[in-house]
């Protein structure tokens, strides 16, 4: 493949340097900035599905909750609420996002800006587990208690917490899918001697 050719040169060329096993390593910047771009429209477009999702929740909650009845209004309310917060998580995100555009990263500095991420997406998915079992111990003490407003507000967790769930898993395997190319290319790195002392190559 031209990717691993190109790699495979400026590894090669790293031989004639004092410190070219750190010269290889950095090297694979080549490598890791395809991954970081895609890591960056990644996280731009999904920054910009959660604030769509917020959007129509703050404004479909915000009017339908005038016109509920029963637990429904609480519901929409609790909606509207919910997303406030998704949206101005997703406002931070979008400007945390813009400062990446002019950023360069060796391929350690990729690996663990990869690592992190991934980790911040399986916490994220552990709490939404925990908002959906939340919603449902609101929604049975609301029913058992025919108390329409906590019935209403654990339906809402319910609805936020799994959307949250499936969106947060989805950018995860996205994601993973990623760092698995990341640690291949580390893991087919070879060690190899020449006149000039030694180098790492990355096999063709």
């Amino acid at each position: 493949m031209a990717f691993n050719t190109i790699a495979a040169q400026s590894l090669e060329s790293s031989v004639n340097s004092p410190n070219n096993a750190f010269t290889a390593l950095d090297s694979l910047v080549i490598i890791s900035d395809s991954i970081a771009a895609d890591r960056y429209n990644k996280n731009k477009t999904n920054m910009t599905i959660l604030a769509a999702w917020a959007g129509v929740n703050i404004i479909q909650g915000s009017i339908s909750a005038t016109n509920a009845t029963g637990s429904g209004e609480y519901f929409f309310k609790m909606n509207a609420y919910w997303n406030i917060v998704n949206l101005g998580i997703a406002s931070w995100g979008l400007i945390q996002l813009r400062k990446e555009l002019t950023q360069k990263y060796t391929y350690p500095q990729n690996q663990l800006a990869q690592q992190k991420l991934e980790k911040i997406l399986l916490l994220n998915s552990g709490l939404d587990l925990a908002y959906i079992a939340t919603g449902f111990l609101l929604k049975e003490n609301g029913n058992r208690l025919n108390n329409l407003k906590t019935t209403g507000y654990g339906n809402s967790l319910l609805l936020q917490g799994a959307f949250l769930l499936v969106f947060d898993l989805v950018q995860y395997g996205n994601h993973r899918r990623n760092g698995k190319i990341l640690e291949g290319q580390l893991s087919k790195l070879q060690i190899h001697a020449s006149g000039n002392g030694i180098g790492l190559r990355l096999p063709l």
